[in-house]
């Protein structure tokens, strides 16, 4: 499958939580947990239950970089904290990659203005914070 979305994690379902719309489905992968919502349509025609494999595919402009999430809760149930690992400048944006404890790499576009302000660089730790609703799962067909 060939995408142009940054950030594609293949993964299992570990938790399924029907709703009378939507559904919030966790998908685990490495050692990290992302939570997406989609709704009951598609639960169904995915046939998305536990066990099932699946990808997650989330752009890289979806993607929203704290570096000093301490003491502050959100309402995005995705809060991956990691380290800068490389920034690639642009003229305008940035290119963030994130590595998580696990390895697997998160991908970020912020301005550049934001990257120079949250003095991102090799080495500096972040939280890659994903609204659920910003994932789209997929599964093979």
């Amino acid at each position: 499958m060939k995408v142009s979305a940054r950030n594609v994690f293949k993964g299992t379902i570990s938790q399924v939580l029907p709703g009378a719309v939507n559904a919030e489905v966790e998908l685990t992968f490495g050692g990290e947990k992302l939570v997406a919502v989609v709704t009951m349509a598609s639960v169904q025609s995915l046939g998305l239950v536990v066990g099932k494999d699946a990808v997650a595919l989330i752009k890289a402009p979806w993607v929203m970089l704290m570096t000093d999430a301490g003491g502050y809760r959100l309402s995005a149930r995705n809060c991956l904290e990691g380290t800068v690992s490389r920034v690639i400048e642009g003229a305008v944006n940035d290119e963030v990659v994130v590595q998580l404890p696990s390895g697997a790499e998160v991908f970020s576009v912020v301005t550049r203005a934001a990257a120079e302000e949250l003095g991102l660089a090799p080495g500096v730790a972040v939280t890659a914070v994903i609204k659920a609703s910003h994932i789209i799962l997929g599964v093979a067909s």
